[in-house]
C-alpha cells in the first residue's frame, strides 16, 4: 500500500527536480537507493518486490519497474535509463488450450554498472546485462546479455562489441 501512495505522490512532484525528496521518499518506501540517483516523474513502482538502484543511475520519466517479492530488480551504478522503459519480472509458463496463460513465474533482472538503455525498452525476467551494454531504443531483452555490447531488436541481438 505504501508504493501505491509513493508512487501518487511522485506524480505531483515536478519531472526533473528535487530528486533528494525523491531518493527519500523511496527509500521510505522499502526501494534501496543509492547517493546521487535521479528518478524521474511519471515513473511508476508496481509491486512489493526488492528494487535496487545504484549510485548515479538517472531514470527518465515514465520508467516502470514491475517488482515480485521472488525476483529483486537490480540497475547498476552510473546507468541512464531512457524514458518508458519497462522491466518485468513476471511471466507465465504456457498452459492447456482452455488458458494458455499457465502457473505465474517470476524471474530476477539485473542490469550491470554503466549501462545505456534506450527509450521504450522491455527487459523481461530472467535477464542480466552485463556491464557497459548499450541497449538501443524499442529493444525487447528476452535473455542474458554480455558485457561491452551493443544489443538492439525484437528479440534483442548483439549487434556490436565494444573494447
Amino acid at each position: 500500500m505504501i508504493r501505491h501512495f509513493l508512487n501518487a505522490l511522485l506524480l505531483l512532484l515536478p519531472p526533473s527536480r528535487m530528486f533528494g525528496l525523491r531518493r527519500a521518499l523511496l527509500r521510505f518506501a522499502g526501494v534501496q537507493v543509492a547517493e546521487g540517483v535521479s528518478f524521474c516523474g511519471h515513473g511508476w513502482i508496481y509491486g512489493r518486490g526488492r528494487l535496487a538502484i545504484g549510485t548515479a543511475t538517472w531514470l527518465s520519466s515514465r520508467v516502470v519497474f514491475y517488482t515480485h517479492r521472488d525476483a529483486p530488480i537490480t540497475v547498476g551504478a552510473h546507468c541512464d535509463v531512457g524514458p518508458g522503459v519497462e522491466f518485468v519480472v513476471g511471466s507465465h509458463v504456457i498452459g492447456e488450450s482452455s488458458r494458455r496463460a499457465g502457473e505465474g513465474t517470476a524471474l530476477p533482472i539485473a542490469i550491470g554498472n554503466g549501462c545505456w538503455i534506450g527509450a521504450g525498452c522491455r527487459i523481461l525476467d530472467g535477464v542480466h546485462i552485463g556491464d557497459g551494454c548499450v541497449v538501443a531504443a524499442g529493444a525487447v531483452v528476452t535473455r542474458n546479455m554480455p558485457a561491452n555490447s551493443l544489443v538492439a531488436g525484437v528479440p534483442a541481438a548483439v549487434k556490436k562489441t565494444y573494447s
